[in-house]
């Protein structure tokens, strides 16, 4: 994976993604019991997930290890919408944009001036992050919870819930959701690559179900920019 140029919408979150559950955050839901199971955890978030129709979100996202030895730091803005709308949009060190539209997705990166195009993944893709994202993916059905314990740099109240695919992915191998433990708002997303990479990242200012147009998921490809097609 190029740390340079990481896709949030294939690497969830990239999502998100994505990745995963950016939008479980709520003020509602009761503190969980000390000795909940992993399961019980995961149907939980799946049911707060279920009620969001959309969501934004500021980020940061570091991304350290993998086969360069790397660490990097990016930060921006997430909107998401169900179903099939998502918008990753970072601002520093370097002006990138992800876009999926409910159709298709488009990655920009102004510095190359080139638009790589991809369709959505179907429902029946193998435990992607993106498909949970834009409402069309389970939990329970997708991946294998397990409660991993104390996570370094964790706030404090926070649990935390790995899931692992249950069939195997191409861009990941592990993801951890850091969340509240008594609201169930998502604090920290971290995914794990093939290649000992990690990925985090950390949300703050969530909104939910705001009332997002369909318009602020748009994209225009801009004139003279190199277009590639992608699978």
């Amino acid at each position: 994976m190029s740390v340079a140029r990481f896709h949030p919408l294939r690497h969830g979150l990239g999502l998100a993604l994505a990745s995963l559950v950016l939008v479980v955050a709520g003020t509602t839901s009761r503190a969980q019991a000390p000795a909940e199971s992993a399961s019980a955890l995961a149907a939980r978030l799946q049911a707060r997930y279920d009620g969001i129709k959309d969501f934004t979100a500021d980020f940061t996202q570091t991304y350290e290890g993998g086969v360069l030895r790397r660490k990097t730091s990016e930060s921006g803005t997430l909107l998401v919408k169900k179903p099939g709308r998502m918008r990753w949009e970072y601002k520093t060190p370097e002006e990138k944009l992800f876009v999926a539209d409910g159709r298709k997705m488009y990655a920009w990166v102004p510095a190359d001036r080139q638009v790589t195009v991809s369709a959505l993944p179907t429902d029946d893709a193998p435990a992607t992050p993106i498909l949970f994202l834009l409402g069309r993916g389970q939990l329970a059905r997708d991946f294998t919870p397990s409660l991993p314990g104390a996570v370094p740099g964790a706030p404090a109240d926070t649990v935390a819930l790995a899931l692992v695919p249950k069939a195997a992915v191409p861009d990941y191998d592990r993801l951890t959701l850091v969340v509240d433990r008594a609201t169930l708002g998502l604090r920290m997303l971290i995914a794990r690559d093939g290649q000992g990479g990690t990925s985090t990242f950390v949300f703050s200012k969530l909104k939910e179900n705001v009332g997002l147009a369909d318009g602020k998921f748009a994209f225009t490809i801009p004139r003279g920019a190199d277009v590639v097609a992608q699978d």
